[in-house]
């Protein structure tokens, strides 16, 4: 590892706001803030939303300081990149932004039941090959089902056709409602402040003449979910720091 990440990794540690804690002690001890974010930690009741797969952490900052009544935790494995936003909400002094770095998969044991108002999904990997590691697949699904409060909102936005095509048959199988959805989201006429704020990899996207989609949508809470079957088109083109996106069919 370089010393640049080791750097950002000592610095992330004396952070208050930021969270790294390694799967064992979580298994051994446990997650102190889980079921206690209001109480212990934002000391207030405001609304708790998620930005997973955070990158820089670009929405969620943003998104904390278009709407200082909610509170806003950015999550991803990568801490050299969170370390960004995670710096940059400490030196504003934004008392309702936090960070955790850990795996998504793990979401369960940082927050309790119905503890989430809101999830964003920001520019994730597709994985194309393996249905069940994609973040708005069922497995995924059921996973937020367990944190969201009734009525709570999924917020995808990607780059993806792959993605996007998946997300809206998993949507349409299970009969969840969505709210709004597009597969060209600046040539739509739902542009809003919110929607309109950028991350890093969704501007190279757009330097590359890619399209932007978006989809909001709600799960049904407790209700089992099915995967779709349908063949999905492979995405054509590779993508910036992931693996290549290739046209074959799905194993």
């Amino acid at each position: 590892m370089g010393k640049n990440k080791l750097k950002k990794f000592e610095d992330m540690d004396s952070y208050p706001h930021v969270f790294q804690f390694p799967f064992s002690k979580i298994q051994e001890q446990g997650f102190h803030l889980k079921n206690h974010w209001h109480t212990n930690f934002f000391q207030n009741n405001h609304p708790i939303v998620l930005e997973l797969g955070c990158g820089k952490g670009e929405y969620t900052v943003e998104l904390a300081k278009l709407f200082p009544e909610k509170n806003f935790i950015g999550i991803d494995i990568k801490g050299a990149r969170m370390w960004t936003g995670a710096k940059a909400s400490l030196e504003q002094k934004m008392n309702n932004v936090a960070f955790i770095r850990t795996n998504i998969e793990l979401i369960t044991h940082f927050f309790g039941t119905n503890e989430v108002s809101e999830i964003w999904i920001t520019f994730p990997d597709p994985q194309m090959k393996k249905a069940s590691k994609r973040l708005t697949s069922t497995r995924f699904m059921a996973l937020y089902n367990e944190i969201l409060q009734p009525n709570g909102l999924i917020h995808l936005k990607t780059d993806s056709p792959f993605l996007y095509t998946y997300t809206q048959l998993m949507i349409e199988k299970n009969a969840l409602d969505i709210h709004f959805q597009t597969d060209d989201l600046y040539h739509s006429n739902w542009v809003n402040e919110i929607l309109s704020i950028q991350t890093f990899y969704e501007k190279q996207w757009i330097e590359r003449g890619l399209s932007i989609k978006y989809i909001q949508f709600k799960i049904n809470k407790n209700t089992p979910l099915l995967e779709p079957e349908e063949e999905i088109e492979h995405d054509s083109y590779r993508s910036f720091n992931r693996s290549k996106r290739s046209m074959q069919s799905t194993n």
